[in-house]
């Protein structure tokens, strides 16, 4: 191992503690997607967190209402705000404008939290969707409730998209020395994909171009008092001023960008000593993608293990006999005092909730934003369809539908859970019968679509909400019973590690309808080729004469 990889490693663990709810966010800025949409993804990942689906109704507020704010994370309540008159509907992280608000964190300096502060990340996200129609407007009602009320959380960055534009912005408190944030937003420019994945990833940024960049008057000259950054303005790093860089933020974080990047463009071969020792040429904030993405393209995406590539989780000792991409926590552990690490992916175990964001001006008005919602582990959810016009959540996401201690079979995260839980050992056995299932249920879902985007705008708009209601309901209870049932033959087919014959479409039976007797797959050659080599002739059979 590199001596300056280790020695970082060994220096500070990962990123922040909160790092074990780290969250993933892609992007596709309109011109590098098929249909001109903007198309950003989300994976709220996290070990305590239930996936279900948010909503809030549009309201109206009498003058002098006050809405409480609770932070996200642990249910505490923070303070209270003033209200405003009129309050827009939200479904998710998106409304019913369209406009779409997503995060990962990335901690920073640890004396920038503001235990003052009232606003906290996730408050920020849901109260700015009940607010703004737009992403520059988002940007404005959040940076001003931050100055007004203090920011609750640390470092963080923000996905803000319309159906026009999507921007990243950067935030991180003052640690109580004045209120509000220091904090820097960029336009990714149409044609171009980007990311974040809890590290902070804006580095020096134009200072003219009010247009496609905007940041707080303070954030260099905070850099300077605290004694973060001494060189000239046009040099700023916010990043290298307000983040902490260590191996786990580059190699832990960054490198799902990577991935992603590396994906859709050529030559990014270049930037795997920046995610793997922090060394070379810096990776940057965008990049142009060889070919247009589609929603479903970012959809795969967000299943992604490192796949064909040199961090590919199913090729190391670690993936076991069944080539399996998932590695328990810890991901860093010690051999001979030596510090390693497992890679962490896009997809991941404990995922809460996902989406993929397809925001396009030219659908109909009330299908202008369409968040594709998995609940459970992006690899092995099923996306439904949910409109920015719904005002319906489904029973199987609805919150209340069972708890992260409380089993639910019509809670989509459940049974996406039985599913996914049973193939995490014996992935490459299960993996293709899952696929099978998940393919044909999204396949079904995307030409269902296909035919709304053609016929609601047709429809009187009181009917086509009822319309688009029924439909993210109707594809929820179809695939949740569907995944039920698939648990249920995953149960049964590989039963006691065995795995059962099949004839046509159903287990096999001899002719006085007894099971025939199953296949055995035991393991792959590189696992019994590992036991020899750690055990010897321990397992030795001799031939006896």
């Amino acid at each position: 191992m590199n001596k300056l990889f280790t020695t970082i490693f060994s220096i500070v663990l990962i990123l922040s503690p909160k790092v074990s709810d780290a969250c993933t966010s892609l992007i596709a800025a309109s011109g590098a997607t098929e249909d001109g949409s903007v198309i950003v993804t989300y994976a709220a990942d996290s070990h305590t967190l239930y996936g279900e689906l948010y909503s809030q109704p549009a309201a109206d507020h009498a003058p002098g209402t006050m809405r409480k704010v609770v932070e996200w994370d642990t249910g505490r309540l923070l303070g209270e705000i003033s209200e405003i008159a009129h309050t827009y509907a939200t479904i998710g992280n998106m409304n019913e404008h369209g406009l779409t608000i997503v995060e990962s964190t990335w901690g920073g300096r640890e004396e920038l939290v503001d235990t003052t502060g009232i606003i906290d990340y996730g408050s920020l996200i849901y109260i700015t969707l009940q607010r703004a129609k737009t992403a520059s407007e988002a940007i404005d009602v959040m940076t001003a409730l931050v100055d007004k009320y203090g920011y609750a959380s640390e470092g963080e960055s923000f996905t803000i998209a319309d159906t026009d534009e999507v921007w990243i912005m950067e935030m991180i408190g003052k640690g109580g020395k004045s209120k509000g944030a220091v904090w820097v937003a960029q336009r990714i420019p149409d044609g171009c994909i980007s990311g974040h994945a809890n590290h902070s990833r804006i580095h020096q940024f134009p200072l003219k171009d009010k247009k496609n960049c905007r940041y707080s008057k303070d954030v260099i000259s905070f850099a300077r008092k605290m004694g973060y950054f001494s060189g000239r303005d046009e040099d700023f790093s916010f990043s290298r001023a307000y983040a902490v860089y260590d191996a786990g933020a580059l190699r832990g974080c960054d490198a799902r960008v990577w991935a992603f990047y590396n994906k859709f463009a050529n030559g990014m071969d270049k930037y795997i000593p920046w995610i793997m020792e922090a060394k070379g040429e810096v990776m940057p904030l965008w990049v142009k993608p060889d070919k247009k993405v589609s929603a479903r393209d970012m959809q795969w995406m967000m299943r992604d293990h490192f796949e064909g590539t040199h961090l590919d989780m199913t090729q190391d000792i670690g993936a076991g006999p069944y080539k399996s991409p998932y590695r328990w926590r810890p991901l860093t552990f010690k051999v001979d005092s030596v510090e390693y690490t497992n890679e962490r992916a896009i997809a991941t175990q404990q995922t809460g909730f996902s989406l993929v964001a397809q925001l396009n001006k030219n659908f109909p008005e009330l299908m202008k934003g369409i968040m594709w919602f998995g609940v459970d582990d992006a690899n092995t959810c099923v996306y439904i369809p949910v409109y920015n016009c719904v005002t319906r959540v489904p029973h199987e996401f609805a919150p209340g539908n069972g708890d992260l201690y409380t089993i639910s079979w019509d809670s989509a995260f459940w049974v996406t859970n039985y599913v996914a839980n049973q193939a995490y050992n014996r992935y490459s056995q299960m993996i293709e019968d899952i696929r099978r299932v998940q393919i044909a249920q999204e396949d079904t879902i995307a030409m269902e679509v296909k035919i709304l985007l053609e016929e609601v705008a047709g429809l009187d708009p009181d009917i086509a909400v009822d319309v688009l209601n029924d439909h993210t309901s109707i594809a929820a209870r179809r695939y949740v019973k569907r995944y039920k049932e698939l648990g249920d033959y995953l149960l049964v087919k590989y039963l006691d590690g065995n795995v059962k014959k099949e004839k046509n479409g159903e287990f096999e039976r001899n002719e006085n309808g007894m099971p025939v007797y199953p296949y055995f797959p035991g393991y792959d050659e590189k696992y019994y080729r590992n036991i020899v080599n750690e055990t010897g002739d321990k397992f030795f059979l001799p031939d006896i004469e």
